[in-house]
């Protein structure tokens, strides 16, 4: 077990996490010539096409230090505050952390709360200043911030480059003398936490575990203790770039376990496995179960595949444990389910990845967060969903979540941001001038102000430099409305939204607009209406595709003309009373993108 050391890889996102991960493989011949590619650990499609990392990979290397070998478990991350529960749990995983620093862009939001992340589970952290190979790199100033932030000496802080390939050999060297060996009794009773697990159709489903006391053998019986159910492990194995099997993963260890289980809910990330005859006492103390921020309907556009998509998101969810779903129904798109996402690239991810790898079409409704709804009785209840408000008359108030956000940027664009947070309902709580221009700006923000747009108009703002980290504070109590869009006086409900009562009559002044340029025209006129309870606050009308029935009326008397003109207009307002408008999907998106 000495000669073991379990890392993570942490950083902001696109500081070089991955690319720094391929020359580490690259460099200890864990990878030959043919099979090396950029961003290697990024196994899905939609990461490369990104640039981006989504889930945490886990991989193992072997290098030779001082005449020994030593075995090192790396798991990359991912950067965005999306998916900061992957990193949560690679952290679990480990006892050391690369601390990653782009040399052009210093540290930034993400780095530090991952950092915070990492010192709170006692990681020994190793600073990597990365990219100083770049003509902009700044690496002497951004050496200061790192000494600033952590109180390390400057002599702690390997200079390297993932790109070139410098500084390689002292990040592996320092890994080995720096992180420490995992703790843990081989003799004593098997606990292992279960970080990860994927589904593969002929296998069942794979749990990627770290071993912290015991061992585990291939052919023993084993039992998972959250769920108390027990299987036989068909196979162990450690992680190499594939699946290598053994015959034993010994303590300290990080390996997966194939058992042929078969339904998703009997694995649960964060759970522990021990053996059926010899028992641990207690069990791991977990992760902390993950609390989603943005909430959205999600339904299949054909209904017949409703259990379909139960079974692609219960897959899902094993290999990505923040999503939550439960069932729903709307009056408009039928049955579907209402998922909670950690934001919404985690939504957009979520969605792309159900067509890719499920082939399921679905429709997703507007996201918005869980308001607290007092009565007058002063009772509490949770919702999620506008559809799911009470009557206006029974409410005594609605409080809504407010986020603690960090906003880190250069103080050339301080005012434009100032600007951008007070538009959104923002509170400023402090500003603190973190080394040279560079300042943190801390807010507190309504949490439903910034799920739709809000990341996307800080980065135009800031030009792409300031970075935004953040983590639910409180409730509070707001002047909440829900507002309704109504087709024809038919509210539709996927397109109601809970707003705040400043902003309500431009916000369905827009969805109005918005909406008539995107429904089709029918033979009859289409009103479109947003009201707040029973007052209309904004309408627009899609007028009519009309077709002349008079044409063949050349001369004669006014009355024939007027005969087909009733007609026709009898037969329109019959068709309004049984047609139907179909919403198209590019509507529902559109709401999301208003501005």
């Amino acid at each position: 077990m000495k000669n073991i050391r379990n890392f993570c890889i942490i950083a902001h996102i696109d500081h070089g996490k991955s690319t720094l991960a391929d020359r580490l493989l690259e460099f200890t011949h864990t990878l030959d010539g043919k099979k090396l590619q950029n961003q290697l650990l990024d196994d899905m499609d939609l990461e490369r096409e990104r640039g981006i990392t989504i889930k945490s990979h886990a991989i193992q290397m072997i290098y030779e230090y001082e005449g020994e070998k030593y075995t090192l478990n790396l798991i990359d991350t991912p950067g965005h505050v999306d998916f900061s529960y992957e990193v949560s749990r690679s952290i679990a995983a480990c006892e050391g952390a690369l601390l990653v620093v782009d040399a052009a862009q210093g540290i930034q939001a993400q780095t530090i709360s991952n950092l915070y992340m990492a010192i709170e589970q006692d990681l020994e952290i190793i600073p990597v200043l990365n990219k100083v190979d770049l003509d902009s790199a700044m690496p002497d100033e951004v050496e200061d911030q790192i000494v600033d932030l952590l109180g390390i000496p400057r002599k702690d802080i390997i200079r390297a480059s993932g790109k070139t390939g410098i500084g390689i050999p002292e990040i592996l060297k320092a890994i080995v003398e720096r992180v420490p060996a995992p703790g843990g009794d081989p003799d004593a009773p098997l606990q292992a936490l279960i970080f990860d697990s994927v589904f593969n159709s002929f296998r069942g489903i794979i749990a990627y575990y770290k071993i912290l006391n015991g061992s585990i053998a291939k052919g023993e019986q084993v039992k998972f203790v959250a769920t108390e159910k027990e299987y036989e492990a068909d196979e162990v194995g450690i992680l190499r770039l594939d699946m290598i099997p053994k015959e034993r993963v010994e303590c300290g260890d990080v390996g997966y376990i194939i058992s042929g289980i078969k339904t998703a809910t009997e694995v649960k990330v964060g759970d522990t496995i021990t053996h059926v005859k010899r028992p641990c006492d207690k069990a791991i103390d977990g992760f902390e179960e993950v609390k989603p921020m943005v909430f959205a309907g999600v339904y299949p556009i054909e209904s017949e595949d409703f259990e379909n998509l139960r079974s692609s998101l219960e897959k899902l969810q094993l290999n990505d444990a923040s999503l939550t779903f439960q069932p729903e129904s709307s009056v408009a798109l039928g049955f579907g389910f209402r998922c909670g996402f950690l934001g919404l690239l985690h939504m957009e991810i979520v969605q792309e990845r159900l067509e890719r790898e499920f082939n399921m079409d679905v429709i997703t409704t507007v996201p918005n967060v869980s308001y607290r709804v007092y009565d007058k009785k002063g009772s509490m209840k949770e919702v999620h969903n506008p559809a799911g408000l009470p009557d206006a008359t029974l409410i005594e108030r609605i409080e809504e979540p407010f986020i603690r956000a960090s906003v880190i940027t250069s103080t050339t664009y301080l005012g434009p941001i100032m600007t951008l947070c007070l538009g959104k309902r923002g509170v400023l709580v402090t500003q603190n001038y973190i080394s040279g221009d560079r300042v943190e700006i801390i807010f507190d923000l309504p949490l439903g102000e910034i799920v739709i747009d809000f990341y996307d108009k800080l980065k135009s703002v800031s030009k792409g430099y300031a970075s935004f980290d953040y983590h639910l504070h409180d409730f509070r109590p707001s002047k909440l409305v829900k507002l309704d869009i109504l087709l024809n006086a038919e509210p539709v409900d996927a397109l109601s939204t809970l707003t705040h009562f400043d902003n309500a009559q431009s916000f369905g002044r827009r969805m109005c607009e918005k909406l008539k340029e995107l429904i089709p025209r029918q033979q009859f006129d289409i009103a479109i209406q947003a009201a707040i309870g029973a007052k209309i606050i904004a309408r627009e009308t899609i007028k009519a595709v009309r077709k002349d029935v008079t044409a063949k009326c050349y001369g004669g008397d006014i009355s024939r003309k007027r005969k087909l003109l009733e007609k026709q207009k009898e037969g329109k307002k019959r068709m309004k009373q049984i047609g139907n408008v179909e919403i198209p999907q590019k509507a529902f998106l559109a709401v999301l993108k208003l501005d």
